[in-house]
């Protein structure tokens, strides 16, 4: 889709079931250059990517009616071309290794600021991102382990437990919890 003077045109899609952030992040995307469209729900980004596919899009992967993953597929089932980010404040290696799979581009925790979000979508393929300055603590790397096999048992509490040689209770306490640091 092009403008007027021939040029590619910047839709941005913002899907995030935090409305003042959406708002937020609509307005400095908006002052970047890019035509934001918002939806608050799975369901209502699908439908915006099956009526128009934008170029870009920045989705959270929690929402209230079920997974930011799914707007990623359909995006880039839409638009191979489309460079989508995935945010998320419930990081682990399991889901971000799905968002890329998927077709996302980058993977952000929240808060992640409108800066950061905008070098994640317009980032050339050969730059990578900087190492953290802060390797993962000895708690964080466990967490990270029980979330990619929760992800690999298809997210069935029980069968992971049983993988894990743990009780089920202590799974669903951990897996309720934020991860650790």
């Amino acid at each position: 889709m092009t403008d007027t003077s021939g040029n590619e045109k910047k839709t941005l899609l913002l899907v995030d079931d935090d409305r003042p952030f959406l708002n937020r992040l609509g307005r400095a995307m908006e002052s970047r250059g890019f035509d934001v469209r918002v939806a608050e729900t799975a369901a209502e980004g699908i439908a915006q990517i099956k009526k128009d596919p934008p170029s870009y899009a920045v989705v959270d992967l929690r929402l209230t009616d079920g997974s930011g993953l799914d707007v990623i597929e359909a995006l880039h089932q839409a638009r191979p071309d489309a460079r989508g980010v995935v945010l998320t404040g419930y990081g682990n290696l399991a889901t971000a290794v799905s968002a890329v799979k998927l077709g996302a581009i980058d993977y952000l925790a929240k808060p992640a600021d409108a800066d950061a979000i905008y070098g994640a979508l317009i980032a050339g393929p050969d730059q990578r991102a900087a190492l953290p300055e802060n390797p993962m603590s000895a708690d964080r790397v466990r967490w990270e382990h029980i979330q990619r096999v929760y992800e690999l048992c298809n997210r069935n509490v029980s069968e992971t437990a049983r993988q894990l040689n743990m009780h089920r209770r202590t799974l669903q306490r951990i897996l309720a919890k934020r991860a650790p640091r």
